[in-house]
């Protein structure tokens, strides 16, 4: 008599749910592996967000080349997106000068974000197949992946630091998580300790989820009612992956703004 086989949540959740056609649902909380480089394995969202990431840098330095003093529509449109960035940064800090010197880090986030977030929403992201060690798909959102939304975080909040410390010095910066001067300072050093730590977690899961969530849905509606209904949820998501790439960058102003602001100016904040 053969004993039942047991399996963990995690195995249920790369399961493949069959259904009349012969083929089934592909769902997996975790990014699968493709293949290795020198040991180091490169997943499904890992091959997307670098893809992305070459898109953009080699579309940054076409349009640096391509800079005139009379632009055209594409650098217009660019110059209109930076302004209300500018824009949006200076209600957070009040000074032109301080939005323009953590413009690169925010930009930067957002449209990393946004377009990780746009493309695991292209056709074939999901559908193709990658015959590796095992059957995956070729794609995957990278903000699907909790490795990557934590990377992002933890690039976020350590960047907010270190420009805490070079706006106000680093032992001034410093007294902000440790504080001997009394028990109730010692206490609230301890309390921005964690604080940094639930920003970590909070962005992470955060980004993380809202994709991971609409990722899902999108691919139950295609397997249950494909073509036309599906339509209205992928322009549901394209919104949400911009509201999420905005979320993501204005709470990292927030963070930056707090971590470069001295006492004083915290307080009247």
């Amino acid at each position: 008599m053969s004993e039942p086989v047991e399996h963990t949540a995690a195995e249920n959740l790369t399961e493949e749910v069959p259904h009349e056609g012969g083929s089934g649902i592909h769902i997996s909380l975790k990014a699968e592996e493709l293949f290795r480089v020198g040991g180091w394995p490169v997943t499904n969202s890992t091959l997307l967000a670098m893809i992305v990431l070459v898109l953009l840098g080699g579309l940054a330095f076409a349009a640096r080349n391509r800079l005139r003093m009379i632009p055209g529509k594409l650098q217009s449109l660019f110059e209109l997106f930076l302004e209300a960035l500018l824009g949006l940064m200076d209600t957070v800090f009040g000074d032109r000068r301080r939005s323009e010197q953590y413009l690169p880090l925010v930009a930067t986030i957002f449209l990393f974000v946004l377009f990780s977030n746009w493309f695991g929403l292209l056709p074939g992201v999901g559908s193709l197949i990658f015959e590796g060690h095992e059957r995956a798909p070729l794609f995957r959102a990278p903000s699907a992946d909790l490795n990557f939304t934590l990377g992002l975080a933890v690039v976020s909040v350590v960047a907010s630091n270190l420009f805490g410390i070079a706006a106000i010095g680093f032992w001034k910066h410093l007294g902000k998580f440790f504080n001997f001067r009394g028990p109730i300072d010692f206490f609230i050093g301890l309390i921005e300790i964690v604080s940094e730590i639930a920003k970590m977690i909070s962005f992470s899961f955060r980004l993380f989820g809202n994709i991971f969530a609409g990722e899902v849905l999108l691919t139950i509606v295609a397997f249950l009612v494909p073509y036309v209904v599906p339509l209205p949820f992928l322009f549901l998501e394209v919104f949400v992956g911009f509201v999420q790439a905005l979320i993501f960058s204005m709470l990292t102003i927030v963070f930056i703004a707090i971590a470069t602001a001295s006492h004083g100016e915290e307080a009247h904040a």
